[in-house]
């Protein structure tokens, strides 16, 4: 819990009352618009770090201008296999990593 204006804010009542509870068709919408949302951001991030165009990033990965903007902008998540080439073609790599508790 966090404290807003000295109020005490529950975040997961919060995402229940907007998304509907965990589980629901409604909340696994909310979360997977976030996933494509999060994933433009890291290539639209990575790419522009890298100095390279959506024009040149598409010619490197043998996609569409198009299809680049729309995967920066949220509208479609790429499958993983997209990803990475995406990502490898911007000289950078994912790694997995188990955490440390």
């Amino acid at each position: 819990m966090q404290t807003n204006n000295h109020k005490i804010v529950d975040y997961d009542a919060i995402l229940d009352q907007k998304f509907g509870k965990q589980g629901t068709p409604q909340r696994a919408k909310a979360e997977e618009d976030a996933y494509a949302f999060y994933s433009g951001q890291v290539i639209h991030d990575a790419r522009k770090e890298a100095n390279v165009t959506q024009a040149e990033l598409a010619k490197r990965t043998n996609m569409t201008k198009s299809y680049i903007s729309k995967i920066e902008n949220g509208v479609i998540t790429p499958s993983v296999g997209v990803f990475y080439r995406i990502i490898g073609a911007l000289g950078m790599r994912v790694e997995v990593v188990k955490p440390v508790y």
